[in-house]
């Protein structure tokens, strides 16, 4: 072994370069405030410097003894290098699958939540995981949650709460695949419905069935229409508007003045408020901008076309069901509304079947039908509800009831 040749003192006043200890232990002194031991050495005809720390936080004596271990490794055949990267990465891999399920679904919100539609998403995602999941597993390392676990999640409310419970699925999968993305977990998703967790909990449709909105049935609408326009409500005339525009009632509560344009005709809904997630263009007839010129002589400064009991607070969904109960019609819906326009328009008109769904702001399921697809059918739309005002406004005896199971109109075919 070659003989040590630095002193404490001289390590302590080394001036800049390279100050050499003997048996490939080095100090590098850049500036008096940057001192960096090294070790070089040689393997397999390569030379390689390994960094033991800063000088004065390693001392001489410590350097020393780091160098040593580094050569016993050498002589084991071992890269001390290599040796000292691999347990780095195993303490980081210990370290990352102790992130617990708690801390995952928030970083998953964190990370998301800015391409949601808006904030009530992200609060319903915190609550869900909060209320059912975050009890069973919140605590566990994602990387140890197992199908067992995710199931004593999920069966006591499989069959109480069929629609919580497809949901808390889709979320727990969701954040355990952002684990696995970052580190944080391994193997498969225990989460995961298709050929996995189809085969330990029945299908929601089996213990529940889909339950559609309650609608009118669409020979039934000029006579209800006819109700309608005599109820003196701002309700009524915000759920007269969502039928002539066959809008969901939330776009219709949420209609700001911004997003009229009366000379056009048209009603711009913005991405941010349809389903879809794209703007949403609405053809509006002489009926519905009549709503809106008598809606017009109300504004208070606020934007909202509709206005709620407060200035500058949107009217709340019940708003537009509550004509409804005045009506005797409480078995009614204001979303079922569209259903009524779905069945008029496929019954009882000649319209396009893509038309129609266009009129609704259905997405396009197809992907290739999507890709050639790209107007908005607006002027034919334009002339379908148009078709649909004037139907609504026909006095009811001029309305064929269904004979025989099968709706028949007179006069109202486009």
């Amino acid at each position: 072994m070659k003989e040590r040749k630095l002193t404490a003192r001289a390590v302590e006043h080394a001036a800049p370069g390279m100050h050499g200890d003997g048996n490939g232990l080095w100090l590098r002194v850049v500036t008096p405030e940057r001192r960096q031991w090294l070790l070089r050495y040689s393997r397999h005809g390569k030379t390689r410097e390994m960094g033991l720390g800063a000088y004065p936080d390693v001392s001489l004596a410590a350097a020393r003894d780091k160098a040593h271990a580094a050569r016993q490794q050498l002589a084991n055949d071992i890269d001390p290098i290599e040796a000292r990267e691999a347990r780095r990465q195993a303490e980081a891999a210990k370290e990352a699958h102790a992130v617990t399920f708690t801390e995952a679904a928030k970083a998953y919100i964190a990370s998301h939540k800015a391409g949601w539609r808006n904030a009530k998403h992200a609060a319903q995602w915190r609550s869900t995981l909060a209320a059912y999941a975050e009890p069973v597993i919140g605590p566990m390392a994602c990387s140890v949650i197992t199908t067992a676990d995710v199931l004593k999640v999920l069966t006591p409310i499989w069959a109480e709460k069929p629609e919580t419970a497809t949901r808390v699925r889709a979320r727990i999968e969701a954040v355990l695949s952002y684990a696995k993305s970052n580190g944080w977990r391994s193997g498969e998703n225990p989460a995961v419905w298709r050929d996995h967790l189809a085969h330990s909990l029945p299908p929601r449709s089996k213990v529940a069935p889909v339950v559609h909105h309650a609608a009118l049935p669409w020979h039934e609408a000029p006579a209800f229409m006819a109700a309608l326009r005599e109820c003196e409500s701002m309700g009524a005339r915000a759920l007269q508007f969502a039928i002539l525009t066959a809008a969901r009632s939330g776009e219709v509560r949420r209609a700001q003045w911004s997003e009229i344009d009366m000379d056009r005709a048209e009603w711009i809904i913005p991405a941010a408020r349809m389903k879809a997630g794209k703007d949403h263009r609405v053809p509006l007839s002489e009926a519905a901008l009549a709503i809106l010129h008598e809606m017009a002589a109300l504004k208070d400064g606020s934007g909202l076309v509709f206005l709620g009991r407060r200035k500058g607070v949107r009217m709340s969904d019940l708003t537009l069901t509550s004509p409804l109960r005045r009506m005797g019609r409480g078995d009614l819906t204001a979303h079922g509304f569209r259903s009524t326009f779905r069945d008029w328009a496929g019954e009882a008109t000649h319209h396009a079947n893509h038309v129609v769904e266009q009129a609704l702001a259905h997405a396009i399921p197809s992907a290739v039908e999507a890709a050639y697809r790209r107007g908005d059918l607006l002027a034919k739309r334009r002339v379908l509800m148009d078709d649909w005002a004037k139907y609504l406004a026909k006095p009811p005896a001029q309305v064929v009831r269904p004979l025989f199971g099968k709706h028949h109109a007179t006069e109202d075919v486009a």
